[in-house]
Parts: C-alpha cells; structure tokens; sequence
C-alpha cells in the first residue's frame, strides 16, 4: 500500500512539471501581465487589472551565445500605445543543471528568478524568497 501511494505522489509530481526547453527561450519576448503572486506562506494574490506590464526582450547576439536583453515597466494606452518610464532592467538567461533562470541587474542591485514554466501565453518565475510570479501574456484592449 505505502509502495502505490509513493508512485501515486512520484507520478504527480512529475506529471504537474513543465520542463523549460532551451527552444522555447524565444517565447520569452513581449508584453507580460502579472496574473497572480505566490507568497512563500502559501498566500496569493491575484490582480484582476493591472495599470503597468512588463515588456521584455531577449537575444542572442551570436550563435550558441546567451541570451540577454532587458525588462521595463509599460502602460497600456486606449490607443494601443505604450507609455514608459524609460527605466529598465538588463536580463541575461543563463542554464544550470537543465533549469534556466533570468539575471536582473539594476543600478540598484542583482537578483536571479529561475523560469518555473515558459509557454506561449504563461510565464512562471520564482525568486530566492520562494516568490512565485505568474504572468499571462498580455492582450491590447480595444475600444471598438
């Protein structure tokens, strides 16, 4: 009996993980909205209108170099226009042991989120405080 539930709880734990293929790194660039935070109490918060998302955009600047590029805080206008404060935070994608993570670098500091999850409209980081941020992609609202 304890032999089945431990396969049971294996097969779970496998079968709910999305492993983050280097291929899909690309999936990575345009404009993400913060869908929900994870504390690491178990507490959430979901935000059902968000006045600010995050672009981002990475490259390789070279063949089989790593990916780097930047995120900065955009407002979505009625107009399909995005609004920006110009400040952004510069992003290199490195790998360890099959998992890949985003380097933040400011003029204010540096931290590492690793990608939980990349797919076409889901992005799911997680940082060193056990944060997980889940983010939708974003779709421009239209007054017509």
């Amino acid at each position: 009996m304890k032999y089945n539930l431990l396969l049971a709880v294996i097969f779970l734990l496998f079968s709910c993980q999305s492993e983050v293929k280097k291929e899909n790194l690309a999936q990575l660039n345009g404009y993400w909205e913060i869908k929900e935070v994870e504390f690491n109490n178990g507490e959430t918060k979901e935000y059902k209108v968000n006045e600010t998302i995050d672009y981002i955009e990475v490259k390789s600047a070279k063949t089989g170099q790593p990916l780097v590029g930047f995120r900065q805080k955009v407002m979505p206008q009625f107009d399909g226009t995005f609004k920006t404060n110009g400040i952004r935070e510069n992003l290199k994608v490195f790998e360890v042991d099959n998992a890949f993570f985003l380097e933040c670098k400011t003029d204010y500091g540096k931290w590492n989120e690793a990608i939980i999850l990349l797919e076409d409209s889901t992005l799911v980081l997680k940082n060193k405080q056990d944060i997980i941020y889940t983010y939708k992609k974003f779709k421009p609202f239209s007054l017509k």
